[in-house]
């Protein structure tokens, strides 16, 4: 479990699933994937969720807000599982219910993972990425400080060819880069 000031982020608890399952069906929520999410779908993502904490140490840990809510997302690492030339690769992500959206909460949580992974993992770099026409979350990948270079646009081969969220960007931060980042903010 990890704190940051205003959120935890721990292991998964079967009662956050009725909840992600609500968040998956949620066309707002799920604006930049393909589809949304059947409950069969999210019990599949949890249990691959589960799976990857097993094998790495790290994940997309369950997101609360204290004595508010207890379970608003999920924000975290994970290797991703597909072609691209930048694989290899650790991502960090998040994915929150809309009535979190605008409060820093994923901005908060994203630079808690990217600590963890750097500091905890020893990581060289992160990556995170999104669909072009994503705004809000390529917002989030700038507030933490990661950057984006053209040269690593891309087509996201586990999307539909055509679909308007198939073309992606993709941000990177090094590790040293993030440690620079803490020196100039403190």
């Amino acid at each position: 479990m990890f704190a940051t000031k205003r959120l935890v982020l721990r292991k998964w608890l079967e009662s956050d699933v009725d909840a992600f399952v609500a968040m998956n069906s949620d066309p707002q929520v799920m604006e930049f994937f393909p589809a949304t999410l059947t409950r069969e779908e999210t019990l599949a993502m949890v249990s691959r969720i589960q799976n990857h904490f097993a094998r790495n140490g790290f994940g997309l840990w369950a997101v609360e807000l204290p004595e508010q809510d207890p379970f608003i997302g999920f924000v975290g690492l994970q290797i991703p599982r597909f072609a691209a030339p930048f694989m290899p690769c650790v991502e960090v992500g998040w994915r929150l219910t809309p009535s979190c959206w605008g409060q820093g909460y994923a901005t908060e949580a994203a630079f808690k993972a990217l600590q963890i992974g750097f500091e905890e993992y020893d990581l060289e770099e992160i990556v995170s990425m999104t669909a072009v026409i994503n705004r809000r979350s390529q917002r989030v990948m700038e507030k933490i400080g990661m950057k984006y270079s053209a040269s690593d646009d891309f087509l996201h081969p586990k999307v539909p060819a055509g679909s308007v969220v198939e073309p992606h960007v993709l941000y990177r931060i090094t590790s040293s880069q993030f440690r620079e980042n803490l020196k100039g903010s403190s």
